[in-house]
C-alpha cells in the first residue's frame, strides 16, 4: 500500500519504494524546501501533474552520470569551440534561477504538459534562495537560450531539468556544469530516470542501494560556496 506522508512525518526509506510502478515511495501534500532537502538526501525526488498529490519516487535501478565517464560527442566539442572563440554565447551560475526553472516549464511539441507545476516552481524558488539549488544559463546577447537546473547537497549534484532555444544550448550548459562540478570535486550527477539522451552522453544505470550509498556519502561531505565560483564554456 502506498504511504500517505503528513507534513510532520518522515518519508518512509527509499528502499520501500513499489516495484510497479518502479520507484513510487509515497504521496502527501508537503513540497516545502525542508521536505525537498530530507527527500534528496533519502534518494528520493518528486514527480507528479496538475491535480496530483505530490508523488515521491526513487526507482530500481537509478540513472546516474559520473563525471568521468561524460561523453563529449565532436558536434558539441565543434560548438563549444566556436562559441568560445566567437564570444557570441556566455555562461552563467544562478543569474537568473527562475527564468531557467519556467523555460524548462514551457510547452514542448513532444510533451504532454509539464511536471513544473506552480507548486514546484515556488518550492525550488526557495530551496535556490537557500543555496542549494543551482542554475546554469546560455545567453546570446543577454538573451537566455538554454540551461538546466538542479541540488546541490555537499557534493552531490542532483540533475532536474534542461532546456534550449537554440542548437546545443542547453548540451553547452550540461557541458559546462560537468567541467564545474570537476573542479570543485563532485563526482556524480543524479539523472532519476534512463533515456536514450542519457545514455548516449556516458550515463548509466546503477543499482538502487548503490546509489543511495554514494548519496549519503557525498552529501554529507563540505560542499563549495555557489556564490563565489567563476564559470566559462570549457576548453575541448
Amino acid at each position: 500500500m502506498l504511504a500517505w506522508v503528513e507534513p510532520d512525518q518522515p518519508l518512509p526509506p527509499a528502499r520501500r519504494a513499489l516495484a510497479d510502478p518502479n520507484g513510487l515511495l509515497a504521496a502527501g501534500r508537503d513540497l516545502s524546501p525542508r521536505r525537498l532537502l530530507e527527500a534528496y538526501r533519502g534518494g528520493v525526488f518528486p514527480w507528479y501533474s496538475v491535480g496530483q498529490p505530490v508523488l515521491w519516487w526513487s526507482p530500481d535501478p537509478r540513472m546516474v552520470l559520473h563525471l568521468d565517464e561524460f561523453k563529449l560527442s565532436r558536434s558539441l566539442a565543434k560548438t563549444l569551440r566556436r562559441v568560445r572563440r566567437e564570444a557570441h554565447w556566455r555562461v552563467d551560475v544562478d543569474r537568473d534561477f527562475e527564468a531557467v526553472m519556467r523555460a524548462c516549464a514551457a510547452p514542448r511539441p513532444e510533451q504532454d504538459g509539464t511536471w513544473i507545476t506552480p507548486q514546484v516552481l515556488q518550492a525550488y524558488v526557495g530551496l535556490h534562495r537557500l543555496g542549494f539549488a543551482h542554475s546554469v544559463e546560455v545567453r546570446e546577447n543577454d538573451l537566455l537560450v538554454g540551461g538546466l537546473y538542479g541540488v546541490a547537497i555537499g557534493r552531490m549534484f542532483f540533475g532536474e531539468s534542461m532546456f534550449a532555444r537554440r542548437t546545443d544550448a542547453s548540451k553547452c550548459a550540461l557541458a559546462t556544469l560537468v567541467a564545474l562540478l570537476r573542479t570543485h570535486g563532485f563526482s556524480v550527477i543524479d539523472c532519476q530516470q534512463a533515456t536514450a539522451h542519457l545514455a548516449s552522453i556516458g550515463a548509466r544505470e546503477v543499482p538502487r542501494d548503490a546509489f543511495l550509498d554514494t548519496v549519503a556519502r557525498l552529501a554529507a561531505q563540505p560542499g563549495p560556496d555557489w556564490k563565489q565560483l567563476r564559470v566559462a564554456f570549457p576548453e575541448v
